[in-house]
């Protein structure tokens, strides 16, 4: 490899080691939030935090094999496929106990600590979306274009999980937590389906 290949894989290896830590202790602290305050979508957000660390140990993998151009495109097929199962299985979670809260008319309780980690998630994950995306393009590596676009996805979720946190917060409207769910469902499974077939986000 040349040595500006070589560098710009150890930046990569850098922005998926801080995405692998960040979203560790996002989702613990999303998971505790929400189980706290039987908050479906906080807890589903904070699944997603680990399908993060997922697809961040992926590339980590696939940014291994980065020197036999073989192996290298190997490793983004299946980097894409691990991600998009996880993906579809987040999905199916989220869509069946969303449903269920609405049915039972199950209302969270009121998560300033879900609101606080909302709202700093909705700041970070574009501050890491940006790099990802130069460093994929100038890798061509669809992996980490992919990998880049679940960080740009995770702001919508993050603004989703926030507005319906807050509304709940603050007007006391049950059922905004299961909405905001729902809403995250359909975009959850593209990118699932997306990452089974293989394709690149940026195609």
């Amino acid at each position: 490899m040349t040595s500006e290949r070589v560098a710009l894989t150890r930046r990569a290896r850098r922005l998926e080691y801080f995405t692998i830590g960040w979203n560790s202790l996002e989702g613990l602290a999303a998971i505790a939030a929400g189980l706290i305050a039987g908050s479906i979508s906080l807890v589903g957000f904070g699944v997603d935090s680990f399908i993060e660390v997922t697809s961040g140990a992926a590339l980590l993998w696939r940014m291994a094999g980065d020197a036999d151009p073989c192996e290298r495109e190997r490793r983004e097929h299946v980097a894409l496929r691990i991600v998009g199962v996880c993906f579809l299985a987040l999905a199916a979670y989220v869509a069946q106990d969303a449903l269920r809260d609405l049915l039972s008319h199950r209302a969270a309780e009121r998560s300033p600590v879900g609101i606080l980690v909302a709202g700093v998630s909705l700041i970070m994950m574009p501050v890491l979306t940006r790099p990802k995306r130069r460093v994929g393009r100038a890798l061509g590596s669809a992996a980490m274009h992919a990998d880049a676009k679940q960080t740009e996805f995770c702001t919508y979720l993050s603004a989703i999980l926030l507005g319906g946190l807050v509304l709940n917060a603050a007007a006391g409207l049950w059922w905004t937590d299961a909405v905001a769910a729902l809403i995250m469902v359909p975009i959850i499974a593209k990118e699932g389906v997306d990452g089974i077939r293989g394709r690149a986000c940026c195609d």
